[in-house]
Formats: structure tokens, sequence, C-alpha cells
């Protein structure tokens, strides 16, 4: 009896159950909460309009495809038109055929800048949606669009190519010479006794005029003697005829020379007078010595002007121009800057150095500049008239090419390949590639720099998929 009991409480729990179960899928239960609003009739779906864009997995799997397509178990892929693609904007009623003004989505790329792409919308490994790329974007594959606040973000910042004069600043170490034109050499063009040398060593300052020695020659007291007995005789004195034309090619001085004429008489030793102003660098007249003709008894160098030999380095030397300003400093007379130009490039490179020499002359009326000092050279280079120039951080260079990112507005950025020219602390010169008053971009141009590259990487993809 018991047993039967509940067996007949158990079927009706069943038949309960399954009354609702029929009610909730019929409405009943919805018609019993929601009253009369409830029993109006549902409005049909719209169906699906527009052409068809892709086919999905009829299971509802994330598995899409741009053709017709069947299961592993013979069942075809649903049709997805256009109005039933995913969308995060309103939807819009859709015609038949791309409205106008519509623009064409070309392919999806991955959302993490892999080197991935799809004719279809797809969801990458972390579920994130590709993005779309639509027609127009592929016209540049190297073109990057970056959106306003990405700008402010990464920190895009720009500066306008504009003309201006490139002067960039070689500094090289330097040494100081003396000036070869400004050394004299003091000799006798005749066999001579040397008398007497005056007070002066190795060293010392000599004045032009100033007394060196005194010798004596037999072949200019000769024709010593034969000028002083024509200008007894009433000959007109004169540099250039007679005797004392012959004194002259005898390496006698005019002031000797004057000396007879005023007195009609010659001197038993003549004067040998310095040449010039200068440093004494060589003494070797020794009084009543012999000297043969052409024997160097004095060396004299005039260090009113003198020389400085700075070596450029290879790299630099192509900017270094004859006639440029240089300044030269001097450890040992700080405070001190020396200026001059560019006298002298020397036409051969050091071979173990790598370096190219070059001259510059300075003034040294003092004379506190002495030969073999060690110098600092700065020398101003490039060219005299404006060239057209960019900031020197605007430009990318791989070693294989140089770059600048233009900007093309509405955050359009154009990579585009330049020559380059002279370069200073501050702007480089270009060549070729850009035009005065176009905007380039100065700091961040490497991140720009990379999702160009990328890019043109995703266009290639994109464009080996499409073919067949």
């Amino acid at each position: 009896m018991k047993t039967l009991k509940f067996l007949v409480l158990a079927g009706s729990l069943v038949v309960a159950g399954g009354g609702g179960y029929v009610a909730g899928t019929g409405g009943l239960t919805q018609q019993f909460f929601l009253g009369a609003t409830a029993r109006e009739p549902t409005p049909p779906a719209a169906k699906p309009a527009g052409k068809i864009i892709y086919y999905r997995h009829p299971d509802g799997v994330p598995e899409y495809s741009a053709a017709p397509k069947q299961t592993a178990d013979g069942r075809p892929f649903v049709a997805v038109r256009q109005s039933e693609d995913v969308s995060f904007e309103p939807l819009k009623a859709v015609a038949e055929g791309p409205a106008a003004g519509e623009r064409k989505i070309l392919y999806y790329r991955n959302p993490m800048g892999l080197p991935d792409t799809s004719k279809v919308p797809k969801k990458d490994s972390m579920g994130m949606d590709y993005i779309p790329v639509y027609e127009g974007e592929e016209a540049d594959g190297s073109t990057v669009k970056v959106s306003l606040g990405k700008l402010q973000r990464t920190g895009v910042k720009t500066a306008s190519a504009e003309r201006a004069v490139i002067a960039r600043r070689v500094r090289a170490p330097g040494m100081i010479a003396f000036d070869e034109r400004r050394i004299r050499i003091v000799s006798t063009r005749v066999d001579a006794f040397i008398e007497d040398v005056a007070e002066i060593t190795t060293g010392d300052r000599v004045q032009e005029g100033e007394n060196l020695f005194h010798y004596y020659s037999k072949d200019v007291a000769r024709a010593g003697a034969e000028y002083a007995t024509e200008l007894r005789g009433g000959v007109k004195p004169g540099l250039e005829v007679g005797e004392a034309l012959q004194l002259r090619n005898l390496g006698v001085q005019e002031e000797t020379i004057l000396s007879i004429a005023r007195d009609r008489t010659v001197p038993r030793s003549i004067a040998y007078l310095s040449p010039s102003d200068g440093v004494v660098l060589e003494r070797n007249a020794i009084p009543g010595m012999m000297a043969k003709a052409g024997d160097v008894l004095f060396r004299i160098a005039d260090t009113s002007s003198i020389w400085v030999l700075a070596d450029i380095p290879e790299y630099d030397a192509a900017a270094v121009r004859k006639g440029a300003p240089a300044k030269v400093t001097v450890r040992n007379l700080p405070g001190k800057v020396f200026e001059g130009s560019v006298d002298l490039i020397y036409p051969e490179l050091r071979s173990q150095t790598r370096t190219a020499r070059i001259r510059i002359e300075l003034p040294n009326p003092a004379g506190q500049l002495l030969a073999n000092m060690y110098t600092e050279v700065e020398i101003v280079t490039g060219k005299p008239e404006p060239v057209m120039t960019v900031p020197n951080s605007a430009v990318i260079d791989t070693g294989n090419r140089q770059l600048v990112f233009v900007d093309k507005g509405e955050g359009r950025f154009e990579p585009r390949e330049v020559a380059l020219g002279a370069r200073d602390s501050e702007r480089t010169e270009i060549t070729k590639g850009i035009e005065a008053g176009e905007k380039v971009v100065i700091s961040a141009n490497f991140l720009l720099d990379a999702e160009s590259n990328l890019n043109a990487a995703l266009n290639a993809l994109a464009s080996a998929e499409a073919q067949p």
C-alpha cells in the first residue's frame, strides 16, 4: 500500500514538472505574470539584409570562412550578411550593396601587431577582436596613422624644415711652427775671414740692421777700391752701375755701398747687418774663422707671424675649407684666444694616423707664441649660404638608408628617404627629399618607424594571401 502511494506521488511530480516546462516554453509563465501585455503577439525578427560577407560555423564555434564551406560532418557553414555583422556602432539599415561613401573593409589585422591577417572577423588567442583595415589605408603600406589621443601619450612632436646656415665646429690638436718664409740664412758669397762677432747667441732676439759680425774679403776690398776711384773721378753714385753693381753681386749690403759712396773710402772690414727682426736659431760664426762662400753663419727666424699645424681627422677633412676662420688656444696662456684662418690644406693624408694636416697663419707681434707649443684648434666649417635643414633628432639613420617622418595632417605620417649633407650640433642639411615648410617629426619618430615597418609587413602578407 505504501509502495502504491509512493508511485502515485512520483507520477504527479513528473506530470507537474512536464507541465511547467511546457508552460515555460509556450509563454504561459509570461502570460501569467505580464497579463494582457504579454499575450500580444511577438513581432517576427527582421530578415537579414545585405550581401554575404563571410560564413560562420553552424555550432557557433569561432571558425569562419570567406567562401562557402562545410563542417567535418558535412553540414554547411551559415551565411552571415552585412546586417548581421558584429559592430559596436548603432545599427543602420543596410541596403543591398555598399552604401554611398561607406569604406570597404579589406582585411583584419592582429590587434597585438603580430604578422597575421584575416579576410573575416576573428579573435586572437586572448579573445581580442582583430582590427579592420579599410580601403585607402593600404595605399601606402608604410604610412602611419595615429589617433590624437595616442599622439599625446607617445609624445610625438614636429618642427618645420627651413633654410639655415650649417656651421659645424671641428676641434683638433696642433703645434706651433716657424713660418718657413720668414727664416733667413746669413752667409757670404765669397771666401772671407770673420774678424769679430757680436755678443749674440742662439735664442737671442735681434733687430733688423743690427750688427752681427765683421769680415774681410780680398774680392770685396778690390771691388770697393775701384768703386771709390770711380766716384773720385766724377762718376755719379748709383747701385746699378759700374763697380757698385759688382759689390752687390759679391753680397755686399746696400748700407755698406752707400757708406763707400759717401766717404769715398773702403773700410778695412765689412760689417754684416741682420736682414730682419727675429730669433737666432743657429750661430756658427766664430771670430778668426775662415768662412767659405755659402757657409751658414747665422740662421734667424722672424716670429712676427707663425704657423699652427693641426691634424684633422679624415672624417672632418672634407668639411674644412681654405680661408675658414679658426681659433687657437694654448695651455700655458690661459684665457687668451688667438684668431686666424686656414692658410693651407696639405694635399696628402697621413697614413699612420689617417689625418689631414692643415696650416693656420697667426700674427704674433708680441712673440708670446713659441715654436713647438701644443695648441687646441677650433675651425668653423660649413657653407656660408643657407641650405635646407631639419633638426638632428628628425633624422633616422639605419646605416643603409636615412629617412624622416613628414606630418601629413589628421594623424598621418609619411616616412620619406632623404639625402644628407653637412651637420652641426643642432641641424642637419637635407640635399634631397624635403621642401621648405614641411613639418617633420622630431620626437618619438622611432615608434613611428616601428609602426611603419609593421604596416609594410602586414600589407605584404595581405597581398600574398590575396594571390591564388
